[in-house]
């Protein structure tokens, strides 16, 4: 993959918090982005609109990727769209928080459904219709590192995508494809912050030597890195983006 010609990007969950920040990050180098959403339509269409306000190239696709006809029919818009995709963030994510005695079926079942399954359908249609020399980015976390009380369900779902990554770089062998992930700590998003009090937050900030809790653009600057030609060489690794904390 080289920037010399516009290539096309697939940001799952792209419609706010870090998904957004990459898909914003990517536009600016040179990427026609697919901003991908399931739910939050106006927020994927304001993506696009700040993209495209800056002279990038984008589209907002409405995709379940816990649903395989629906991650195929995403790949399909990006081909007619945009051309065959030259990079994958698989970045769509919930999170539920609770001990594990008190987490709901429903709640687990969600997780694993979006977090480990949207990962395996995004990976499937990548392997099938991406170029060689693509460039694909799995979203994990550094709470399996530190192992924080509340996450059972969420890293379990997270541990699998942990799992396929080298795997699936193995499998691609010959097709100059890497694959790679990058686990944030906490990042300031709606997703992380939500329920948390400020107390909280000062206690998770002083667990990292730089003195505070992440930003998305942390995590999209890292994303711009790993696809560069440059880094080429680095391939069925994830990444820690969290300051230090672990």
């Amino acid at each position: 993959m080289t920037q010399e010609k516009l290539n096309a990007a697939i940001v799952t969950g792209g419609s706010r918090g870090i998904g957004a920040a990459i898909a914003q990050r990517l536009a600016a180098d040179g990427f026609a982005v697919i901003v991908n959403y399931a739910g939050r339509a106006d927020a994927a269409q304001e993506v696009v609109a700040q993209i495209t306000a800056s002279g990038g190239r984008a589209l907002a696709v409405r995709a379940d990727v816990s649903d395989p006809a629906q991650v195929t029919e995403m790949f399909e818009t990006c081909v007619a769209q945009f051309g065959a995709p030259d990079l994958l963030v698989n970045n769509a994510g919930v999170m539920t928080l609770a001990p594990l005695v008190d987490t709901s079926d429903a709640d687990f079942d969600r997780m694993v459904a979006i977090n480990l399954k949207g990962v395996f359908n995004c990976l499937r249609a990548a392997g099938r219709s991406m170029q060689d020399g693509a460039r694909i980015i799995n979203i994990s976390t550094t709470a399996l590192t530190v192992n924080f009380p509340g996450y059972a369900g969420y890293c379990a779902a997270k541990a699998g995508v942990d799992a396929m990554t080298p795997i699936f770089a193995k499998e691609l062998a010959g097709r100059n494809i890497t694959v790679n992930g990058i686990a944030p700590g906490p990042v300031a998003t709606a997703l992380y912050l939500d329920g948390k009090t400020p107390e909280q937050l000062e206690h998770v900030a002083g667990l990292s030597p730089m003195g505070r809790i992440g930003q998305p653009e942390d995590i999209a600057n890292l994303v711009a890195a790993m696809v560069r030609g440059d880094a080429g060489w680095v391939n069925g690794q994830t990444l820690r983006a969290n300051g230090g904390m672990a």
